[in-house]
């Protein structure tokens, strides 16, 4: 009978839900794709539902590990080094699972993989500590995440190369029933805030500032410092989880050869990078494509790069957060 009334109530439940998107508002994203203007933010149609589950179901447990972040900003590779520090006792990093499974095989996204409210009830019997990924802006996570001792960690990429790897992604998935945009009218779209979980600028702002008020709860990362220094960014990451490296550790290079088994090389050579899918049925592959710093500049315009830099000035104002563009990267090199 319990079974029934879960159905009943989820039959219910998608009618309120479908009843809502019809009255949000709607445009086509950067990517080409629907998106649908919710809680101040452009989500994706194909994952706003999700999105709406997670808020709704989602019961944060005070060991849990957060994993946020726009998308192209270094998902894939936050996701491999905090699983691989996480479970580096539990085996070795050359029989580890993310080479099987990938990265987004071990660390599910709450919006997309975990699609009812029977998944989520069934995530109560992971173990801990639980390791999720999740795009949704600060503002949206749900007060169980918030409110608990659940950790956060969030990683950005400068404006520039996230837009790429997003257009460059975008461009190469096959799309039923949409069209892929020019390079020019998809960065109009971007700098409008036109994509999945924009504006970027405020997605930034929310975990930025939640950053500065609890650093004990939530870890801002920048992509660009974790290339520039992976060891370092490594340890970094590791002390803020609560599982430090030990001296003994840092003395048999496991620091090293974590970032060896989660650098961008190795993770294009994964088993199931090759033959696997990711989220939502896509090549697993089509998530790791460079990876460069300033990978942009083959494809932007300096009046691009320039409205960038101006938008970032507007939007930043004051917050105390930067950027060091990769025309900067190019200049000091």
């Amino acid at each position: 009978m319990e079974g029934v009334e879960i159905t009943v109530e989820e039959e219910q439940r998608d009618e309120s839900t479908q009843e809502l998107l019809q009255h949000l508002p709607t445009e086509i994203g950067m990517g080409g794709n629907l998106l649908y203007l919710y809680q101040g933010f452009w989500c994706p149609q194909v994952s706003i539902k999700g999105m709406m589950l997670f808020q709704q179901h989602f019961k944060a447990q005070e060991t849990d590990l957060i994993l946020a972040s726009i998308p192209k900003s270094g998902t894939t590779w936050l996701k491999a080094l905090t699983y691989t520090i996480v479970n580096r006792s539990h085996h070795s990093l050359e029989k580890s699972p993310l080479l099987t499974n990938g990265p987004h095989g071990v660390v599910p996204f709450l919006e997309f993989d975990i699609s009812s409210r029977n998944q989520f009830q069934e995530q109560d019997n992971l173990p801990e500590p639980r390791i999720f990924g999740t795009h949704s802006p600060y503002t949206a996570l749900p007060c169980s995440v918030k409110d608990s001792a659940a950790k956060i960690v969030y990683v950005c990429r400068n404006p520039l190369d996230m837009f790429i790897s997003y257009w460059k992604f975008s461009v190469n998935i096959p799309k039923e029933n949409e069209k892929h945009l020019s390079l020019g009218d998809a960065f109009d779209k971007f700098c409008q805030g036109l994509h999945g979980y924009g504006p970027f600028w405020d997605h930034l702002l929310g975990y930025w500032k939640a950053s500065l008020e609890r650093p004990d709860k939530v870890l801002f990362l920048k992509y660009e410092d974790i290339k520039k220094n992976n060891v370092l960014s490594i340890k970094k990451l590791a002390s803020f989880l609560g599982l430090p490296f030990s001296v003994e550790e840092e003395k048999q290079g496991l620091v090293e050869e974590t970032s060896r088994l989660c650098s961008f090389e190795s993770m294009k050579n994964y088993e199931a990078t090759r033959t696997g899918t990711g989220p939502l049925g896509i090549p697993a592959s089509a998530f790791l494509r460079k990876g460069e710093v300033g990978d942009s500049l083959n494809y932007l315009t300096p009046s691009m790069v320039s409205r960038v830099e101006n938008l970032i000035q507007e939007k930043f104002q004051d917050s105390g957060l930067s950027f060091c563009l990769p025309s900067a990267f190019q200049n000091s090199s």
